[in-house]
């Protein structure tokens, strides 16, 4: 595992262009910085790199609802000026703006992880990354935190068809809502979120918040105070996730990467270096699963660029040189125009006491669910009409 053989990374040229708003944290862009570095060290020449189909609205109703799709595909800014009591029905508009474009920019993202997901249910890889995936709070029938369709729960509904037991793993600085409470009533998924907690966006996530009905103790919750640093995160990281994954046994492990839990983001307040962020991927990808990488939060976009960047080396097993090539993007890395995010001086909060007391829980809960759930042996439905060989398997030609 871990060849350039066996890693997919999916890209689209086209998802730097949207933008949110000039005013607006979300910065598209800013996958397009990371591809741009992950070529100047030739990272792109280890692995397949691959363009993703766009999901259709019939794929994008397997998990949202009919109404809010065709929502979407028609909203405008200027649709949205005229109907604005019809848009608070789907979207926030500060965080959730209908800018231009919206449409398609959703179909990248979730047709970049439905055919990832494709991939690993075909054994066509053993890693796949899509940074421009992640988008972990959008809802059944609504907008939520910047995040419209999400691409994580249809990546996921997509790897269910193949495997029995998938873990969900999400290390942004917010909590995984959205993907949580798609699940929160199954026994297949297993959701483990670290994130800041206590009036912090979006609000949810307490460890106590563990699963309804067949889904009890089956979603796991780390709430974390502000300013945890590299050896904390580590220490409560590698205890919870060890547990975890010896507990339930997943054949597979979607995580999502969000860089919003680095040091000196714009809206997190914790104090992770690319070096500790990484070290979660580096771990997670030893358990020698199937392992699906994808993008989320990240707001200081230098930073999320080189960290997305150093991941994809990480995935790959491949050593980069600490000074950045020069690249189109190369003046955003100045002064220092190193692969690098320092940590900071910052507090931590966080106590090895209450970290302690935190693994106890969660430990106590895991280990009320069976060793690892059984599910009935059934035949795997046909994949979806249209869907193709030749579809999933775009070679990207030109890198810009």
């Amino acid at each position: 595992m871990g060849q350039g053989s066996r890693v997919s990374y999916f890209y689209d040229q086209e998802v730097g262009n949207y933008t949110y708003g000039y005013d607006h944290c979300m910065k598209p862009f800013r996958i397009r910085m990371a591809h741009d570095i992950i070529a100047s060290y030739g990272l792109d020449k280890k692995m397949t790199v691959l363009q993703p189909p766009r999901a259709t609205a019939h794929e994008m109703t397997q998990f949202h609802t009919d109404e809010y799709i065709e929502y979407l595909r028609r909203v405008t800014p200027e649709v949205a000026e005229i109907m604005p009591s019809y848009n608070e029905c789907f979207l926030p508009l500060l965080d959730c703006p209908p800018f231009d474009g919206v449409y398609e920019f959703c179909t990248i993202s979730a047709g970049g992880s439905m055919a990832g997901a494709r991939r690993i249910n075909h054994g066509e890889a053993d890693v796949v990354i899509n940074w421009a995936g992640g988008l972990h709070h959008a809802k059944k029938g609504e907008a939520s935190g910047f995040c419209y369709v999400n691409d994580i729960v249809l990546a996921i509904l997509e790897l269910l068809r193949y495997h029995q037991r998938i873990v969900y793993l999400d290390i942004d600085v917010h909590h995984g809502d959205g993907v949580e409470e798609a699940f929160y009533t199954t026994d297949r998924v297993m959701s483990v979120s670290f994130h800041q907690f206590g009036n912090f966006f979006p609000g949810t996530g307490d460890v106590k918040d563990v699963g309804v009905e067949r889904g009890k103790y089956y979603a796991v919750n780390v709430p974390l105070r502000e300013g945890i640093d590299d050896e904390t995160y580590e220490f409560i990281f590698r205890r919870v996730m060890r547990d975890v994954m010896e507990t339930f046994r997943p054949s597979a492990v979607v995580m999502q990467c969000g860089t919003d839990s680095l040091s000196g983001d714009r809206l997190g307040c914790f104090n992770l270096s690319m070096q500790g962020h990484a070290a979660c991927v580096e771990f997670m990808k030893s358990f020698n699963v199937p392992l699906f990488c994808l993008g989320g939060g990240g707001y200081t976009i230098r930073n999320v660029a080189r960290t997305w960047a150093y991941e994809t080396a990480v995935l790959l097993g491949e050593k980069l040189d600490p000074s950045l090539p020069y690249n189109d993007y190369y003046d955003f890395f100045g002064p220092e125009y190193t692969l690098d995010v320092p940590a900071s001086n910052m507090t931590n909060m966080n106590t090895r006491q209450q970290l302690e007391q935190l693994c106890s829980e969660i430990h106590e809960h895991l280990h009320r669910i069976p060793h690892a759930p059984s599910v009935q042996m059934q035949q795997v439905p046909r994949d979806w009409p249209g869907e193709s060989e030749e579809s999933d398997n775009l070679p990207v030609t030109d890198s810009d």
